[in-house]
């Protein structure tokens, strides 16, 4: 049978919902990881996190129970929400590739202000203490600190890398987003098959 059969459209639309799960259980795996080995403390980054995976998880559970039952509504919620995903994921993907420096100093710089946890964390992990500048009265739990030596700024650190994380966020979600793109045209054409191991009268 040619890969546009229906036996073909079904398996692949399991292989991309087993690869959905794959990655949803990574995502969680990661945050967990973070918490393990004490990298992260931020609960508001590591809540994202496993949001995230466990979104993507429920998505790829409809996808599959979907494909695997040919479940005409299954299909049609699934179908509809990869879609919503592929417009959020693809725009930001794009913003991620466009920003420029000035751009990314000014989003950095408002994620520290507005993520304490987080800064902490980045302070101990870079050995830097403030942004731009350190002010003695606010807490810094980078080791040079608990030292009494000078501490340089984290935004130096953190802008050198900053341009190579968004490149690779921006393109990873972009090769994501296509895949979703993917699986909303195998969803499409897999709901209009008809099982060829079905009764022919009870299709429609």
């Amino acid at each position: 049978m040619v890969c546009g059969g229906f036996s073909c459209s079904k398996n692949c639309l399991c292989a991309l919902n087993l690869l959905y799960t794959l990655v949803s259980l990574l995502l969680i795996g990661i945050a967990a990881w973070g918490i393990g080995f004490g990298l992260i403390s931020s609960l508001r980054v590591v809540g994202v996190v496993i949001a995230v995976g466990i979104f993507l998880f429920l998505i790829a559970l409809v996808g599959l129970i979907g494909a695997v039952k040919h479940h005409q509504v299954l299909l049609f919620f699934y179908m509809i929400i990869l879609l919503l995903v592929f417009i959020v994921q693809f725009s930001v993907s794009c913003a991620c590739l466009a920003l420029n420096q000035d751009q990314q100093g000014q989003l950095l710089e408002v994620g520290w202000n507005n993520t304490a946890s987080a800064r902490n964390d980045l302070q101990r992990n870079l050995n830097c203490c403030g942004f731009r500048s350190y002010n003695p009265n606010d807490t810094c739990l980078a080791s040079c600190n608990k030292m009494a030596h000078k501490c340089l700024p984290c935004a130096p650190i953190i802008e050198a890398y900053a341009g190579e994380v968004l490149r690779f966020v921006g393109g990873i979600g972009l090769f994501f987003s296509f895949t979703e793109i993917l699986g909303v045209w195998l969803t499409y054409r897999y709901r209009n098959q008809k099982d060829p191991r079905a009764n022919p009268s009870a299709f429609l």
